[in-house]
């Protein structure tokens, strides 16, 4: 093996990427539209993805700028107030938070692995609560939800209580990846132009709060918090030998991009061949990518023995293998002029409200959006 990089040391480092990429893929699929047919109720055709805002690209440039304000002020908590009750504080705000995530995180998952169809024959409970004004909010759920909503539950009530000096890695990264998945699952961005956006700007910022400054690592050491993914140097899972950490918005931010690159492979799917295989150049181009710049992160930092900020090779690896994969196949001008619209199909195999390119290469919807009321509705 190479000098200093033992067993256990790869074995951490093949973890933390294993995590990341799965974590990644789960949250990918997590954002392609529902397929709906006829014998659906209202209730569960209804769409997430639809009612999902987008982040744009004049929006893009503020996620540096505000990610250095809420770096820069946690870094002075710290050093002023000390890191004990800022702990304590995010703590409990984090396992409160966990309350919903962990629980929507694991349903989302088991959504996933059981397929839109089988899930859809379970028994369906339902909700209605009618306020004073004669409106209407129904929430709905189907049998595996009673079992895994508590189930869900179980990890921040143990994480808030839990009293060691230092806090439960599985329950830290239970509580971090479900974070994660959820984060994917809201933070979507509208085209590749503004991915490149983010991930460029984030690219500055992970670099000067590194390299340029403490602050970075002094934050990350200090708070114990399900804010990043943990992984033992140890083949038996010890703790002994420390842990090796990789923050979430390095799974988060670039997964945004992975998963945009998803949803592009499922536009082109349904518009070109959808009785056909589901094909994910894209995609998988990105992936593949992501792995390999994350594990030259891995591979510089065993190197130079110092910490590096991940997004310096995840930003570049994700851009490029998106666009040398459209060079590639002849669809550069389309894929950056593509504006993810939320797609949904019907059982046809129609695209629905999918996003088109004009002639002047501005995306538009192809159906006009529905109008009249609505109930507040909600499915799990």
């Amino acid at each position: 093996m190479p000098d200093g990089l033992s067993a256990d040391l790869l074995f951490a480092y093949v973890g933390i990427i294993t995590t990341a990429t799965i974590s990644i893929c789960a949250g990918s699929f997590g954002t392609l539209p529902n397929p709906k047919g006829p014998s659906k109720t209202p209730d569960d055709s209804k769409d997430e993805d639809d009612l999902s805002p987008r982040l744009t690209s004049e929006e893009a440039w503020l996620f540096p700028l505000l990610g250095s304000v809420l770096l820069a002020g946690l870094f002075l908590v710290i050093k002023y107030f000390g890191k004990e009750w800022i702990n304590w504080l995010m703590s409990l705000y984090f396992s409160l938070a966990g309350l919903y995530s962990v629980p929507h995180s694991f349903i989302s998952l088991a959504k996933l692995t059981f397929g839109a169809q089988r899930w859809s024959r379970f028994e369906r409970y339902q909700v209605k609560v009618v306020n004073g004004s004669g409106d209407v909010a129904t929430l709905s759920c189907r049998t595996p939800s009673l079992f895994l909503a508590p189930l869900g539950m179980i990890p921040s009530l143990l994480y808030v209580f839990y009293s060691g000096p230092k806090k439960s890695m599985l329950l830290t990264n239970i509580l971090a990846l479900s974070f994660g998945h959820d984060a994917m699952s809201m933070l979507r961005i509208d085209s590749f132009k503004t991915g490149s956006i983010l991930l460029s700007g984030l690219f500055i910022y992970d670099v000067w709060w590194v390299f340029g400054t403490k602050v970075m690592v002094s934050v990350a050491t200090s708070l114990d918090l399900p804010m990043k993914i943990l992984w033992p140097k140890s083949a038996n899972f010890s703790v002994k030998n420390g842990s090796m950490m990789l923050g979430l918005g390095d799974i988060v931010v670039p997964g945004t991009f992975v998963s945009l690159a998803l949803r592009y492979d499922y536009f082109r799917y349904m518009k070109v061949q959808p009785a056909g295989p589901f094909t994910k150049p894209y995609f998988i181009a990105t992936v593949v990518a992501y792995v390999a710049g994350l594990a030259t992160t891995m591979v510089v930092m065993h190197v130079f023995r110092a910490a590096q900020p991940a997004l310096l090779y995840l930003s570049p690896a994700c851009i490029l293998s998106l666009v040398l994969t459209a060079w590639c196949r002849g669809e550069l001008i389309e894929v950056w002029r593509w504006k993810d619209g939320g797609a949904t199909t019907s059982q046809n195999g129609n695209v629905d409200s999918k996003p088109v390119i004009d002639a002047a290469g501005k995306g538009s919807p192809e159906s006009s959006d529905a109008t009249g009321s609505r109930e507040g509705e909600g499915e799990d």
